[in-house]
């Protein structure tokens, strides 16, 4: 998006390094004067956030690796240990397992605001793709962290979850085996998972570049939605966004502080700090809260279909679930993209936001009684939602006249 570089280096080094590697006038260009529209919202700040999130995983993740064990007989003396004998082990290993809720908290919120402003619409299609590449990937990364520590919720939630590959037709038993190292989960399931937790953070920060560099081709998306008409709709993101997004950063610092130094615990399951045991079945196995509404998804469907049974139903809607997100940009055809605009819109986004939260609830619930009906009612409004609602929408529905640019969007608000 830039044209000629307004970088000129200061010094005989920087003009040597900018000859031979030219990566501050990249970063210059790229990052510090990349012209970003001049009405974003703290709702964007979350993208900030989760770079940062992602650092603070990778390096406390690393400094927990040099002191955990991964054998089934030590795993989770191994945690106990970090916690403590380690140096500072109690508060990194409290980093770790609340960053990793603090991190999906994030992500729902960039997610939902994605949808409710288009982000996922023409031109930025490949950006919301790889979004949701990342999620699937943060989804697996986050699944096996969990069995590491070891303790009941964690076999047992690996017990559960690897099952539902056994579901697939033919390739199914060997996938699982493969995933286990063998017939149930064990030993060679941990090494496993150790070694996949280690690895996919560095894909994760691998993909993050990708869907940045989508995201600087087109450049962001706007509260308002309307395409940037000239340089009058800009301002450069250095200092205005670094100063913005550094103070979202120290809010949402706040709360992750609270629950490091005050309840490093609550936002685990009391199970889990028992010791692993396969003789010993949990009440409830549940997975952690920010699996819940695809968890819920998952155990809704309890039928057979045809050929398929209800075991292999609950996975092709469970994996439907996440998949469907790939393809909103060609579900949603509105012209509009901000939800600002569009009256009918808002309604069925925000009766979905609460269907969601009503799916996490219920994954957290019994798998009995009403609990079942209304998680199948709440399964079918998921899917409904992107499949009859979003394209039907775009037909029927009358948006509110756009603003002509994003500057007069936002004079007008200051003179109103």
């Amino acid at each position: 998006m830039s044209e000629h570089s307004t970088y000129t280096p200061g010094t005989g080094i920087e003009k040597w390094l900018d000859e031979r590697l030219p990566i501050i006038r990249f970063s210059k260009e790229h990052l510090m004067d990349f012209p970003t529209p001049k009405n974003l919202n703290y709702w964007w700040t979350f993208g900030a956030i989760l770079a940062i999130m992602l650092v603070v995983q990778i390096v406390t993740g690393v400094i927990l690796a040099m002191h955990y064990t991964p054998n089934v007989a030590l795993a989770f003396d191994s945690v106990e240990h970090i916690k403590r004998d380690v140096n500072g082990g109690r508060i990194i290993q409290a980093v770790h397992s609340v960053g990793a809720s603090m991190f999906f908290a994030a992500v729902y919120v960039h997610i939902f605001r994605g949808m409710y402003f288009g982000s996922y619409k023409a031109p930025r299609e490949i950006l919301w793709i790889l979004g949701v590449l990342i999620f699937v990937l943060m989804m697996a990364t986050a699944f096996m962290g969990y069995v590491l520590p070891w303790g009941q919720m964690s076999f047992w939630a690996a017990t559960v979850i690897t099952n539902i590959f056994g579901a697939i037709p033919v390739l199914g038993n060997p996938i699982l085996e493969l995933l286990r190292g063998g017939f149930s989960v064990g030993n060679p399931t941990l090494n496993r998972f150790f070694s996949l937790h280690y690895l996919l953070p560095f894909v994760i920060a691998a993909v993050v570049v990708l869907h940045i560099w989508a995201l600087h081709v087109p450049g962001n998306n706007n509260p308002i939605g309307v395409d940037v008409k000239s340089s009058r709709d800009t301002v450069p993101f250095h200092p205005y966004y670094t100063m913005k997004d550094l103070y979202g950063v120290v809010l949402f610092a706040i709360p992750f502080a609270w629950f490091v130094f005050f309840a490093p615990d609550i936002l685990g399951h009391p199970d889990n700090y028992v010791m692993a045991n396969s003789q010993v079945t949990p009440a409830h196995i549940v997975p952690e809260w920010y699996f819940l509404p695809f968890y819920a998804i998952l155990r809704a469907i309890d039928f057979n279909i045809l050929f398929i049974n209800s075991q292999l139903g609950g996975v092709i809607f469970f994996g439907g679930s996440i998949v469907i997100l790939f393809f909103l940009p060609w579900l949603d055809t509105s012209k509009v993209r901000s939800g600002t605009f569009r009256p009918m819109f808002k309604w069925f986004y925000w009766l979905f936001v609460i269907n969601f939260l009503a799916l996490a609830y219920l994954g957290a619930a019994p798998a009995e009684g009403v609990y079942v009906i209304l998680a199948k009612i709440c399964t079918a409004y998921y899917f409904a939602h992107f499949i009859i609602v979003l394209p039907v929408l775009s037909r029927i529905e009358k948006p509110r006249p756009l603003p002509a640019s994003i500057s007069e969007s936002v004079l007008g608000k200051a003179h109103a």
